[in-house]
Order: C-alpha cells, then structure tokens, then sequence
C-alpha cells in the first residue's frame, strides 16, 4: 500500500514561499527598529568615548546587576505563574473567568504607578521590591502562555501514566512538564526580557542607589546628553538580550518534539487529592498580586481630608493649573484608539512570522531552519533594547519617510506594535508547532490545498492561542509607557503618559487624577477582557 504524500507546511519549492513571505514581518522590524536603534548607535560611535565607557567598570557593575535582578524575578514569576496556569487550564471551579481577567490587570498597569505602589508597601525600596514588582508584572505572562498551552494537552496521557501505577508527581514530571517545556521556556525568555529592560520599576525603587542599563540609558540620553556612553550602554544591553534569546531558542529546540495537540479532548475538571495544594498555591499568588492593587484603589480615594471621589471628578478636566492639554477622558479615548491599531498591526505581522517560523522549521534543509532561528532572534529583539533608544532613533531618521511619521498619529502604535509582536509569536508559535502533522497530511490526502489545510486543521487548534494572543497585545498595548512617553504628542497623550505627567506634577488635584485614572486603567482592561471571554463563548471554564 502506497504511502500518503506527507504535507510539508511549507508550500511548494521549499523554503522559498516562506522565505518571501518572511519579508513584510522582517522588513517592519528592519524600518521601525533596526534603522532607528541603528542610527541612534551611529551617532553615538561618531561621537568616541564608546570604548572608554566600555572599559568602565561601572558598566559591567550595571550589567551584572540588570542580568542578575532579571534572572531573580524571572525565578520568581515562574514559581508563582506556574500554579495559576494549572488553575486556569486543569481546574473547573467557578469564578474562573474573573481570574482570567485578574490575572492580566497587573500586566497593564504603567510601570511608574506600580513603582509607586510598591513604595507604599515597601518604603525602603531595595532589591527585593524591585524583584517583587517586576515579577508582580510578569505573573500573568507565564500563566496565561503556559496555561494556553496546557490547555491543548491530551490529559489522557496522564490518566495513562498513573494507570501503570505512576504517582501523581511523576505522571506530571515525566509526561506533562516536557510537554510543557517549550512554553516555559518561551514565557521565560519573555520575562527575562522585560525585567532586564524595566525602566518605570527600577527608577521608582532603585533611587540612586540601585541602575539597570535601561535606567542608566535614560539618565546619559536625557539628562546628561551622553550619546556615546548611552551607546555602549545599550550594545551591552543587546549582547545580554541576545545571550537570553539563544538559551530560549536552545531550550525551546531540545523540547519542542514532545507535544502533540489533539482536537476536542476534555483537560479541565474538578481538582483532586493533592491538586488541591496546587489550587491553594494559586489562590495564595492571586492575593498577593491583588496587594499592590488594592493600594492603589486605597491611594484614589484618599485624601488629606479623609476619603473622596475629587481624583475621579477631575478626570473631565486637565488637571492642576492645566497639567495636561487634554481632559482624563480625552486620554482614556487616545488609549483605546492607539491600542486597537497597534493590536490590529502586531496581530497582522506576528501571526504571519508565526506561521512563516513554523514553515521553514518543517522545510528540508538547514538553511531554512536557520532562516527560521535567525528570524525568531530578530523578531523578539525590540523587547530586549531601551524604549529611550527606540523613542529617539524614531525622531532622527523617520522624517525620511514619505509624509514625515514624526508627526503622523500611527507612530505610536508601530511603537507599540513593535513590543506586542515578539508577545503574539511567542504566544501562538508553541501551539502552532504542536499541531499534528499527522492531521495536515491526512487533509493533504484529501486534496486540500495548503491554505485551506491552515483554515481546516490550524485554524480550529490554534484559535485560543490567537484569541489570547490578541487579547494579550491589546493591554500591553493600553499600558505601555516606554517607547509611548516619548513618542506621544501633549495633545494626544495616551493614559499611561498622562498618568506619569501628572505624577511628576505637584500639586494633590494631580497626584488624585493620576491615581484615579491608573483604577480606570484597570477597569478599562478588565472590560476588553471580559468582553473577549464573551466573544469566545462559554465553551470551557478550563479554557485559555
């Protein structure tokens, strides 16, 4: 009996049709990042004084610190991420829902305000308040990418393992965290990257004590106009980023094989026996994480005066002596117009390069599993570099563009675009290499041609992933303040860059508008999020 042709996920001459399409993802990462970063180090190098700063041993101090304090929180993200995503893909108990949309409030929330938070908690600032807030962002990234994952297991495979007489912890050491490797590794490297790049966190509880390469960017870029020091700065900052991607890309290789998805198979039920621990563990990490939360409502409604709703009232108007140009409400509706272009780009570009990554890894060849790696570096290379040097190089060279995007109301969202995109890949590219192939040959047998295998068979098993995906760029987006603070136009500042305008202004009308306007952040994420959750339909408690 003849062996059915196997289905390659690349079309028809290789590695070519994806090499192609590897073009629009890799161009827009070439135009608005490698050119301005690009530039932003050539002035610099122009400049002299890189190999003096280089030498320093200020630097490496710097360096050390970044790496180290990133390792710390990343450790601790996962540790607390781990038992959340178990809860959201393996447990059906009620009120799942609303933890999903908890979870992702942290993430969202501008990095100067939780600083703040966080400095309420823990006046002394320090190391350890560094590594709790940045890993009080990162929680939701491990639970939400490794539960996305988890989602898709074919739990049968355990039930398998502990009918030949396996204990319930080597049935998930053995088959279920292998499987689940490839996603660990993908949420690690993430949060490593955001650690080691957080500005907001460290500059609020760092002080002058404590500086990352990202804080010390900023101070030489902005204050002290040092160009060359901030360039050699921020090629240490790209060898670290670099360094990160190519461990995840190793990890991810070396475990990526295991995992196969299966359509319509049950995962989520009752927790039993010592599950309950893990269920336990997990409620535990939400309340931790609704702490700094719960400060924040506190600080809205406080006044000198005892408690008071003057911060909300203000959001109709600009402030103490007109602080900002626009009212509160005006940024709210900046924010949520600048998101859903910035999602609609990330999601357009990310889901092409994920789909582009898994042809070439399927392609025959080592060229194109090494097109396929190279892209994958590159593509997640915009977390790991300063918003400062991103925001600047933007401002030297985009004039050169027809129309001048300096000024063009879509700078920030390709901005923003650019920290969503790595999110989207990293999100949706380990569900999309688990895919059967089995079930792509199969259709393949019967005639279908490759677009229509992607909408048949992809399609269906990778749709939670996208949903999450989307949902996931669309509060980043919302609560991004990096690259936006200094890209935003005063009479178009999103919420976050009003937030932080108001914060560095005195006067108690301001500090009560910032804080009101960080609680309608919040609920302004939980109401997208929510309202994705209704889109998707009540199919699953366990869901992702």
């Amino acid at each position: 009996m003849a062996r059915p042709a196997r289905l390659s996920a690349a079309p028809a001459g290789g590695a070519t049709v994806p090499a192609l399409l590897a073009l629009l993802p890799l161009g827009f990462v070439a135009v608005f990042f490698a050119w301005p970063v690009l530039a932003i180090l050539g002035l610099g190098f122009s400049a002299g004084g890189v190999a003096e700063t280089l030498a320093e041993a200020r630097t490496w101090q710097l360096a050390a610190f970044t790496v180290g304090q990133a390792a710390a929180a990343t450790t601790v993200a996962l540790l607390a991420g781990l038992p959340v995503a178990f809860l959201l893909a393996r447990a059906r108990l009620p009120g799942l829902a609303a933890i999903r949309v908890f979870v992702l409030l942290p993430f969202v929330l501008p990095t100067v305000v939780v600083g703040l938070a966080f400095r309420a908690l823990w006046p002394g600032g320090g190391v350890a308040s560094i590594v709790l807030a940045n890993a009080f962002f990162n929680v939701a990234v491990v639970a939400r990418t490794v539960g996305g994952l988890w989602t898709h297991l074919d739990r049968r495979l355990e039930d398998a393992a502990r009918a030949l007489g396996a204990s319930r912890w080597r049935a998930f050491r053995a088959v279920t965290l292998p499987a689940l490797a490839p996603a660990i590794a993908s949420s690690a490297a993430v949060v490593f990257l955001f650690c080691a790049t957080s500005f907001g966190v460290v500059l609020m509880l760092g002080g002058a004590r404590y500086r990352t390469l990202e804080t010390e960017i900023y101070l030489r870029t902005v204050q002290l106009l040092d160009l060359p020091g901030a360039a050699a700065l921020s090629l240490v900052q790209l060898t670290a980023v670099v360094a990160a991607l190519a461990a995840g890309a190793v990890a991810r290789r070396r475990r990526e094989g295991v995992l196969r998805l299966r359509a319509g198979t049950e995962t989520a039920r009752r927790p039993e026996g010592p599950e309950w621990w893990v269920v336990g563990a997990a409620f535990a990490v939400l309340a931790l994480l609704l702490t700094p939360i719960l400060a924040l409502v506190h600080r809205s409604l406080s006044t000198p005066d005892g408690w008071s709703l003057a911060g909300f009232r203000a959001l109709a108007g600009h402030g103490h002596d007109g602080t900002l140009a626009v009212s509160g409400w005006d940024a709210v509706l900046t924010s949520l117009r600048t998101a859903t272009d910035a999602t609609l780009l990330a999601m357009t570009v990310g889901v092409l390069a994920a789909v582009v990554l898994v042809a070439l890894r399927r392609a025959p060849g080592r060229a194109a599993h090494g097109m396929g790696e190279t892209m994958d570096a590159v593509l997640m290379l915009p977390l790991g570099v300063s918003a400062v040097t991103v925001g600047f190089g933007y401002l030297v060279t985009l004039d050169a563009l027809p129309g001048d995007l300096r000024t063009s109301p879509l700078l920030v969202p390709f901005a923003q675009a650019l920290v969503i995109i790595p999110l989207v890949v990293r999100i949706v590219l380990p569900v999309l290499r688990s895919v059967d192939e089995r079930l792509r040959q199969a259709a393949a047998t019967l005639g279908a041609r490759p677009l229509r295998v992607w909408r048949e068979v992809d399609l269906p098993l990778t749709a939670r992933s996208l949903v999450a995906a989307g949902a996931f760029g669309y509060v980043v987006a919302l609560g991004e303040f990096g690259a936006t603070s200094f890209l935003a136009r005063p009479d178009a500042p999103t919420l976050p860059v009003a937030i932080a305008t108001l914060i560095g202004r005195p006067g108690v009308l301001n500090t009560q508008l910032a804080y009101a306007a960080c609680v309608l952040l919040m609920l302004v994420t939980g109401l997208v999020v929510v309202a994705i959750e209704w889109l998707r339909g009540a199919r699953s408690v366990g869901e992702f």
